[in-house]
């Protein structure tokens, strides 16, 4: 499942990043992939145990926690922390996919990467080209989304960023775990939740929930019971 998550951050968030960015010093962004990954990526990156990489991430993890559509689509268990990237002057990354299992800096635990985030710090009128290719079974979707909005999709996919032409592609980076592995059984859990709430809505007037949102309610819960990896 892609999901396109808006207003992650507010308009003030993302000033405050990019003015600290735009002044900030860039690494080669091939000191953080492997082999497979090194032969097709061309960008820059912020050093992973950076002051800001480490300051600015604390501030879209917690913005992520308090985003009921992105806790409900991603049921995130842990993280590896947001990462930093800058794409001008015809940098892309080529094709590839992201490693399965990734380690959290400073510590010794490894989790496995289930989803994909991207959030984009940059408008789309600020720059051409950089259009994020997810590749699935229904064929290529690109995105390039509005600064401070997120896609979340699969980390399994077949994916790459489009060369930047014109302007500075500026994105936040980073993967999850989730409760639940596998992305159909996500899925189904998303669109139940989604449908249960919207259900609420209607009926808020009312005092109370009826007896066929608890039902559905409880559904949800049993089934995330069975299927969540704690």
């Amino acid at each position: 499942m892609m999901l396109h998550v808006p207003g992650v951050l507010t308009p003030s968030q993302v000033a405050e990043i990019r003015e600290a960015l735009d002044a900030a010093d860039w690494n080669d962004g091939r000191e953080t992939v492997g082999a497979q990954g090194a032969q097709v990526k061309r960008n820059r990156q912020l050093p992973e145990a950076g002051p800001l990489t480490q300051r600015f991430g604390a501030v879209i993890l917690k913005a992520l926690e308090a985003h009921p559509l992105f806790v409900s689509a991603a049921l995130p268990l842990r993280y590896v922390p947001p990462l930093f990237n800058r794409y001008e002057g015809g940098e892309q990354y080529g094709l590839h996919v992201d490693g399965a299992v990734r380690g959290v800096p400073g510590t010794s635990l490894r989790l496995r990467t289930d989803l994909s985030c991207t959030l984009f710090l940059a408008d789309p009128d600020d720059y051409d080209g950089g259009e994020l290719e997810v590749m699935d079974t229904y064929g290529a979707h690109e995105v390039k989304l509005p600064a401070g909005d997120l896609i979340l999709y699969p980390s399994s996919s077949l994916h790459r960023v489009q060369p930047v032409t014109r302007g500075a592609r500026v994105c936040s980076f980073f993967w999850l775990q989730s409760l639940v592995r596998d992305d159909a059984k996500r899925s189904m859990l998303f669109e139940l939740d989604q449908a249960i709430q919207r259900l609420r809505e209607r009926e808020s007037e009312k005092g109370g929930d009826s007896a066929e949102v608890l039902m559905l309610t409880g559904h949800y819960h049993n089934l995330l019971r069975m299927w969540s990896e704690v």
